[in-house]
Parts: C-alpha cells; sequence; structure tokens
C-alpha cells in the first residue's frame, strides 16, 4: 500500500482475549475457514473503521479506556451468520467500553459502528449457508457457556485484507505511559 493511502487507511480496534481462548478460536477458525479465505486470526471487533483522521483522539481515548483492569466475559451461546458461525459474548464491562469509545468517536464513525454493540468471535464465514448449518449444529452439541478474559485493547490499520497492528494497550496499564506501539 502506497503510503498516502496507508495513512488514510482506517482503524480497526479489537479486545485482546487470553492466551487459552486466543488459541482455542484460532484452532477452530483454522479448521472452519474455507482455505485463504481468513487474513487475520479469530477476533473481538469493537470497530471496524474509525478514521486514521481520528488518530491523536483514538490514541488518547484508548489510552483512557485501557485503565480500566482486566474483566471477564462470558462466552454464552453459539450465533448463526448465515454462511458461518461465531461465539456470541456477554459482559457488562465490555459493553461499557464500547458504549464509552463510541462516544468519543461518534462524529467519524461509519453506520456499522454506531449501530449497536453484538460482541462475538466468528470461527466460519463464507461458507454456503448449509455448510453452516452443519457446523452450527456441531458445534451446539459440544458447547457449554465458558467464560474468557479480556486483556488489552489493540489497534490496527485496515489495508484492505491483512491488518497491519500499530498499537496494544494493555488493560490495568494506568501506571504504564500510554500505549506500547507495534510499528
Amino acid at each position: 500500500m502506497a503510503p498516502d493511502a496507508q495513512q488514510s487507511a482506517p482503524f480497526v480496534v479489537t479486545l485482546e482475549i487470553d492466551d487459552q481462548a486466543q488459541a482455542r478460536f484460532d484452532r477452530e477458525r483454522a479448521a472452519l475457514f474455507a482455505p485463504g479465505r481468513t487474513q487475520v486470526g479469530a477476533h473481538v471487533t469493537l470497530f471496524h473503521a474509525v478514521p486514521a483522521a481520528q488518530e491523536p483522539a483514538v490514541f488518547a481515548a484508548l489510552t483512557t479506556a485501557a485503565a480500566r483492569e482486566p474483566f471477564p466475559v462470558e462466552v454464552f451461546e453459539l450465533m448463526p451468520l448465515g454462511r458461518g458461525v461465531a461465539y456470541r459474548l456477554r459482559s457488562a464491562e465490555l459493553l461499557a467500553l464500547h458504549r464509552e469509545l463510541q462516544r468519543s468517536w461518534w462524529d467519524g464513525l461509519s453506520p456499522q459502528d454506531r449501530q449497536g454493540f453484538r460482541p462475538h468471535v466468528t470461527v466460519q464465514n463464507k461458507v454456503s449457508p448449509e455448510e453452516a448449518g452443519r457446523t452450527l449444529a456441531r458445534l451446539r452439541q459440544a458447547f457449554a457457556p465458558f467464560e474468557i478474559t479480556a486483556r488489552a485493547l489493540r489497534l490496527w490499520r485496515y489495508e484492505g485484507g491483512p491488518w497491519t497492528g500499530l498499537a496494544r494497550f494493555p488493560l490495568g496499564a494506568a501506571s504504564q505511559p500510554g500505549a506500547r506501539s507495534l510499528r
């Protein structure tokens, strides 16, 4: 991507979860996505397209939001996506975090990022509805709700497919001087 295009490419903001949960979702995603159809690992997207022009406000808001301690998130059910399957997440703290960031960036957010927040981890997408239905039924047979831990906020640059990691904001790191850059 050309430097000018890179600087204007939108930001993606995700929630980083504990290593054990990340490994589980990554394994399922690798097994269930069609080969070559996934550009990034399993993730919890908080925002899909925050304008790059808001970079100072984005860093400031993420630094402030990361002052909260790591918190539990319940993985409470499987969710059909039509052409895929996701795990739905539930956490009052996660919803509050999302609302806080959404208010901070509201004027620059896309319609998608202004709508209601339904946190989830997609483990299958871009398959036929029939295949998605079979996957959903199979995963539901063995599913029991479980808890994961939110550990950090991550900032990425969307580059038309793969994402470039820009910064990690560890939760509970109020005593640390801001984000850890990934550049």
